[in-house]
């Protein structure tokens, strides 16, 4: 209404001014909902990129602990290799000796 008011022009009638008012009004609610629909759409958006995020993260985690276990178990298999090839040494440099 005030913003109605300080536009009325002099030879404007109550009815006139309440009628401005009101498509104002509707204007405005008209806008909060243009809004509200813009808000959701941007957060629909923003929520697929952050899963799309989330998903390339999960998946290059997993390819990376993929290759950390082949790593591991090459290791694993030095490491159990490494006590028969000591033993192997040992004995082959005491049977040279003897």
């Amino acid at each position: 209404m005030r913003i109605a008011k300080g536009t009325q022009k002099k030879s404007q009638t109550k009815e006139q001014t309440k009628l401005i008012a009101q498509g104002i009004e509707k204007g405005i609610s008209e806008y909060k909902k243009q809004q509200k629909v813009k808000s959701r759409e941007r957060d629909k958006q923003r929520k697929k990129t952050v899963a799309v995020k989330a998903n390339a993260q999960k998946s290059e985690s997993t390819s990376l602990n993929n290759h950390g276990q082949q790593n591991l178990s090459n290791t694993q298999k030095v490491a159990m290799a490494l006590p028969w090839l000591l033993l192997m040494v040992s004995w082959g440099y005491f049977l040279l000796t003897t």
